[in-house]
């Protein structure tokens, strides 16, 4: 099962760690990290949710990821001295702690978490690699249900969690027409599953139905 940084280092090490830079309030939409950008410093989310996203070289996006509270964000950028692999976006108001990456550099190293992190960095390319087979073969209903499950588990606030994503960002994410996301929201809402947020985007209030309904469509 995946687990997050937080329960890999321990709470003791996470809460050094955030004492490392002082907490800064980033609003939903804003861009956290940006993808080809350098690694000079990682994101330590302490609450909201982020969405990972790739652009291919016609601008197109699709999203690898969704990470919430507890989580490190653009550390592989720092330890391996690359530019950025993917764009780190908030879903929702978070809180972060910006960590310079020499200051990030020396705290891994005093507390032996190469290895530690180096592993956890290859569970989620792994997760990344079932999210990338998820786009290429589903039907577009699993994989939009798939996406907001992931939003949902991820959000800091339930229930009824707010999406703050319009569908035309939720079918460019997942490889699909505005259309057809229209087409597989329809009855979610006829449903009362899911609804307009008045604030922009969906508030969702049975994810476990939408997956339900979404596999039994396939």
């Amino acid at each position: 099962m995946y687990q997050s940084h937080m329960a890999v280092i321990g709470e003791g090490l996470w809460s050094q760690l955030q004492g490392l830079a002082p907490v800064r309030v980033r609003p939903a939409r804003s861009i956290l990290l940006r993808q080809g950008d350098p690694g000079t410093h990682v994101v330590l989310l302490s609450s909201g949710s982020t969405l990972v996203t790739l652009t291919g070289p016609s601008g197109e996006r699709a999203l690898l990821a969704v990470r919430g509270p507890g989580e490190l964000l653009g550390e592989l950028a720092v330890l391996d001295a690359q530019p950025r692999s993917a764009s780190v976006i908030a879903a929702e108001t978070c809180r972060v702690h910006l960590i310079p990456a020499p200051d990030f550099l020396a705290f891994v190293e005093g507390n032996g978490l190469l290895t530690p992190l180096l592993r956890h960095a290859i569970a989620r390319v792994r997760e990344s690699d079932a999210v990338r087979l998820e786009l290429a073969t589903a039907s577009v209903s699993v994989r939009l249900a798939g996406a907001l499950s992931r939003l949902v588990h991820a959000a800091t606030h339930r229930p009824g969690v707010s999406i703050r994503l319009t569908q035309a960002e939720l079918s460019q994410m997942i490889g699909a027409s505005r259309n057809a996301v229209g087409t597989a929201i329809k009855p979610w809402r006829e449903q009362e599953w899911l609804e307009t947020d008045p604030a922009g985007g969906l508030l969702i209030h049975d994810i476990r139905s939408i997956e339900e309904h979404a596999r039994s469509t396939v």
